[in-house]
Order: C-alpha cells, then structure tokens, then sequence
C-alpha cells in the first residue's frame, strides 16, 4: 500500500486574498440611474437658471453700468460705481431703508409673538382645532392686493368703517393721510394677514415635542410657565428660526401692502425699498440706479438671514449641551 502523503509547500503557504470583483451589471445600472436622473434634472435647472440666475447676474450687471435706452433697446456702459454713489447720497433711499427695517422688525416680532400664542392655544385643543385652523388661515389664503383694498376701504376718511369708529368715539383722525397712523396701518394689515402663517409653522414644532417631558415636569413641580420656557421654548428654536427667516425675506420685500393701501404716502412715509426700486427703474426708467437698488436690498436681506441663522444656531448649540 502506499501512502497519500500531503506536500508541505501546500500547507505552508499562505492562502491568496480573494478580492470580490465588481459585478460590471451593477456600475452599468448605477451609471445609467444617474444619467437617467440628471435627463430629468436637466429642464428644471435650465428654468431655474433662466428665472433666476440669469436675472440676478443680469441686474448685478446692470448696477454697475449706464443704462442708455432708445427705440431700438438698451445698451450697458461701464463698468462705473455712479449707481451705488448717487444710492449712498439719496436721502430718499436712506428714508425707505429705514422705513423698511423698521417694518421688518416690527412686524416679525408681532406675528413671532401672537403666532406662538395662538399655537400653544390651539395645541392644547382637543375639540373644533380643525374648524379653527380654517377660520385662522382665511386671512393669510386671501390674496394680499385684496387683502390690501380691504383694509384701504375700511381705513377711508369719507366711508370706511374703522374710521367712522374714530369718529364716533370722537378721534378725528386720517389714518391714510398722516405719517404715523399709515405706517400703523400698514403694519396691522401685514400682522392681520401673516400671523396665521406663522402661527400654523409654529404648531408644527409644537405636536412634535413629547407629551412626557411636561408630565414630568409636571410630577417636579414646574407650573405652565416654567414648562414653556424649560421645555417648549428651547425645542421650538428651530422651528422659529424657520418662521422667522421666512418672514423677513418677504417683509423686507413688501410691495404690495403700501402700494395699494397708501401708494407709498403719505409723501414717502409707507415707501419700502422694492417700491422705490419700482418707481425708479419703471416709471423714472432709471434702469442703472433701479439695479442697484435692487442688488443693496438683496445683500441686505442676505446678511440678515446670515445673522439670523448665526444667532439660533448658537441658541441650538447651548441647549444641546
């Protein structure tokens, strides 16, 4: 008989990694996922180039150049800073810059406010939140130029019905006509209509925080006030920072509101930034100094949202450590 001996080189040899080769079907599959994606990408982004970026290169352009207009088009000149110069010397851009801080402030601070308020009221309803919802979101669905009449009717000194209330409890007052109560008006009107907006983001944050953590603020003794401020509060940065971004992009940009309710009046007292960029580059046909009345009020909304951002992101911060 013989015997089977094994070769020892065999046994002694180190076994050869076996590396997994890429299945060649599966990189064609995910290469034509991609291509796929990107055909369908592809006409949204062309419209979104064309709506948007395009534009705003094109105005940024334009502020830096003269403007010439004639029969046959326009032609750009430059580039020169006369635009920024004559801008940064316009008492009357300086008058609507503070007109429109001012506004912004104010109203975003109001609706921050009465929105959380009536989230938190309308959270701890268990019958008719529906029904509320609804009635709440009537004034923010309505269009703001009717919107905007409404409020101009009710406020007219011969026939609206906020001043005849005047009248009656002896005020004698033109709200449209004087500085100070149209630029009043104008804030209420923009409160009364956003609010809701704000009020239904904030709701949003609300539903999302869990129900134990107030039951067990409530075993340790904290009342309703020491609950908001230790538990809703810090949980609702976010969801506020939200609603406060989008607040200030759209009332640092009002047009509508003092255009149809004053037109910018009493003199230039209700003039925002957008409507004196209207004003110059449309009716003035300023088309150089109208961009970059424009191109300032964008930086100027950026640095706001940047700080904004800034700001809760450290707020966030603090509360997770």
């Amino acid at each position: 008989m013989t015997a089977h001996t094994q070769d020892p080189a065999r046994d002694t040899a180190p076994e050869r990694a076996r590396t997994p080769r890429p299945a060649p079907r599966a990189g064609r599959a995910h290469r034509a996922a991609t291509r796929t994606a990107w055909a369908y990408l592809t006409p949204t982004l062309v419209v979104v180039g064309a709506v948007t970026v395009f534009p705003v290169l094109f105005s940024l352009a334009m502020s830096f150049s003269h403007v010439d207009l004639s029969y046959s088009g326009f032609e750009l000149e430059g580039p020169t800073l006369d635009n920024y110069v004559a801008l940064l010397t316009s008492a009357r851009w300086y008058s609507a810059l503070a007109f429109t801080l001012f506004y912004t402030v104010v109203t975003v601070a109001v609706e921050l406010a009465l929105g959380t308020l009536i989230a938190l009221v309308l959270e701890r309803l268990t019958a008719g939140r529906g029904w509320l919802m609804a009635l709440l979101l009537v004034p923010w669905a309505m269009i703001t130029v009717v919107s905007a009449q409404l409020w101009a009717f009710m406020l007219n000194s011969s026939y609206g019905v906020i001043s005849w209330f005047f009248d009656l409890v002896g005020l004698e007052v033109v709200i449209l006509g004087e500085p100070a109560p149209a630029i009043a008006a104008v804030m209420i009107a923009d409160i009364w209509k956003t609010t809701p907006f704000v009020a239904i983001i904030v709701l949003a944050g609300l539903v999302t925080i869990p129900r134990e953590q107030y039951e067990a603020a409530s075993i340790d003794g904290a009342n309703a006030w020491h609950s908001f401020w230790r538990i809703t509060l810090p949980q609702l940065t976010s969801t506020l920072a939200i609603a406060v971004l989008f607040r200030t992009l759209q009332s640092f940009g009002v047009f509508d509101l003092p255009f149809v309710m004053t037109g910018g009046g009493p003199g230039t007292a209700t003039e925002p930034l957008a409507l004196l960029g209207w004003r110059v580059m449309f009716q003035s046909l300023n088309l150089g100094a109208g961009a970059a009345i424009a191109v300032t009020t964008g930086g100027i909304v950026l640095i706001m949202c940047l700080l904004a951002l800034k700001v809760f992101r450290a707020q966030v911060g603090e509360v997770r450590r």
